[in-house]
């Protein structure tokens, strides 16, 4: 195992990855465990929607939520956000941490310019983000990871034209750690929507609330509450008709362990 490879594996890769029977579809970077959890968690935004946004995504989680800095890199065709968790979890509260973090940091951009991985596809398969660095067979160009006060320089070409060498990402991804389950849970937290209603804001008050399926993705919501426990996070979002249906879908996937959670109070 070569220094890049010991990094990515300290940050992202799970100890036990889904095979390729597991995941017929493709697992490109092993970022899957044999249970469907993932220790990263990839937030991207294309090019057209600037780094700025993304900056401010990135220091807003130290800031206001207290986790850890994350690494950052340049995908080929926008800027990617790559959180790591010391602890997996499953795939569908990775996906609603990722979306609460698009309507808390990302609400002035356009959805269609937002990509969050893990992501479940129609056919149910969990798939997740392609591999850093890795040639961008389309482009000829390079993604990599790049220190984040240096994201800026990439605003128009947010690419390498070469590859990387591995001790230089390595010596790089040497710099962040790793979210604790304890700063993940409080992160979840304060986060989440409060209650499991959305909060009034005059876009919202003015969409059809008849069905969950047809809220509008860029609802904006309260997110207050002090509790650390994800079980309840999860419940909240499953039980948020003005969440999107798939993710209340994920959510009530996720809780299926617990049953109806009448005996957590």
């Amino acid at each position: 195992m070569n220094p890049l490879q010991a990094e990515l594996h300290r940050l992202y890769l799970p100890d036990h990855p889904a095979t390729d029977a597991q995941h017929p579809a493709g697992n490109e970077a092993g970022l899957i465990d044999a249970h469907g959890h993932v220790r990263a968690m990839v937030l991207a935004v294309a090019q057209l929607a600037g780094c700025s946004c993304v900056l401010a995504l990135w220091q807003g989680v130290q800031d206001e939520l207290g986790l850890p800095a994350a690494a950052m890199a340049v995908s080929g065709s926008g800027y990617q956000v790559w959180f790591s968790l010391r602890e997996p979890v499953p795939a569908a509260q990775a996906m609603v941490f990722l979306e609460s973090l698009r309507l808390r940091y990302l609400a002035e951009v356009a959805p269609r310019h937002v990509v969050m991985w893990p992501v479940s596809e129609a056919s149910g398969q969990i798939q997740h983000a392609r591999r850093v660095p890795a040639l961008q067979a389309d482009t000829g160009h390079w993604s990599a990871f790049v220190a984040p006060g240096l994201i800026s320089m990439f605003a128009d070409e947010p690419w390498l034209d070469l590859p990387p060498s591995d001790e230089a990402q390595a010596k790089l991804l040497a710099n962040f750690e790793s979210m604790s389950p304890a700063g993940f849970r409080q992160a979840l937290a304060r986060l989440r929507p409060s209650g499991a209603a959305a909060a009034p804001d005059t876009a919202l008050a003015a969409a059809d609330m008849t069905g969950g399926a047809n809220a509008p993705r860029d609802a904006a919501y309260t997110f207050t509450g002090e509790s650390t426990d994800p079980h309840r996070f999860l419940l909240a979002v499953m039980n948020d008709p003005a969440i999107e249906m798939h993710l209340r879908i994920e959510a009530a996937k996720a809780l299926l362990p617990y049953g109806d959670g009448s005996d957590r109070r």
